[in-house]
């Protein structure tokens, strides 16, 4: 008997997706300031913001990223390559954006870097999964709390990051029983309206991979949502049960891996 086929659209496109958000007042102060990437945009964005995110408009594993930082005398830029991160500084923004467009010549996107929450002196983000079965209403069927390697610019597994479950991360950052349910409620609550809000725009969507954040002020942001084939393998050794949970919406609609 054959396998049947994966039967959840794909949202291409994180500039997309960041418009659209960006246009939706539930959503919109959640987007951070995201751009197309062109020598006048990363010089607008530059003047603007201290750092920023320069990635593929289409991309997964962390692979192909670049956070440039501005310094006294240039810039810093740190890349993703592969598994490895590697950094130099440059003297102008033309010479960073000569050397991104020589490196990647995909269709990429630059977003203002958020000053990430720390857990254990490690930035971290939480994955949420948004899942529905056919005919069903949109679940979040639990999170993968990604802790990031020391220094890293990505937190997520493939590039050496831990993970933890969402309980665990509150009781490290020594939450009450009450803010960690707050949270809780928050998170899943944002990750329901854009579930249904993104299904509007492209039918047929049956799960997301929605990448949480808060900064260090507390406040909550959306970095990405991955509508092909998010990733929850990672929570599989250390919360059975949402594993099983994500893996049976999964199967429902014809997945049968969790990377």
């Amino acid at each position: 008997m054959s396998k049947k086929k994966y039967k959840s659209a794909t949202l291409w496109g994180k500039l997309r997706v960041c418009r659209y958000l960006s246009a939706n007042r539930a959503t919109r102060s959640m987007i951070p300031a995201t751009v197309s990437f062109s020598k006048t945009n990363l010089q607008q964005m530059a003047a603007k913001h201290r750092s920023l995110y320069i990635k593929p408009d289409v991309g997964s594993l962390g692979i192909g990223i670049f956070k440039m930082s501005r310094q006294p005398s240039g810039y810093m830029l740190k890349m993703i390559s592969g598994k490895k991160q590697v950094q130099k500084t440059f003297k102008t923004l033309s010479a960073v954006h000569r050397h991104i467009h020589s490196k990647q010549k995909k269709k990429m996107i630059i977003q203002k870097a958020i000053p990430l929450d720390k857990v254990d002196r490690r930035s971290y983000d939480i994955r949420g999964m948004i899942q529905r079965k056919p005919k069903g209403a949109w679940t979040c069927t639990g999170f993968i709390v990604r802790v990031g390697k020391p220094n890293k610019i990505v937190t997520n597994v493939y590039q050496g990051g831990k993970v933890y479950t969402l309980p665990k991360l509150h009781s490290k950052q020594g939450l009450t029983a009450e803010s960690a349910a707050e949270r809780t409620r928050q998170i899943t609550s944002k990750g329901l309206t854009v579930a249904k809000m993104l299904s509007r725009k492209r039918s047929g969507m049956r799960e997301l991979g929605i990448d949480f954040a808060y900064d260090k002020k507390g406040h909550l942001w959306i970095l990405e949502v991955n509508s092909n084939h998010p990733q929850f393998y990672p929570i599989k050794n250390i919360d059975r049960a949402a594993y099983n949970r994500m893996l049976s919406f999964a199967k429902s609609y014809g997945r049968h891996s969790a990377r």
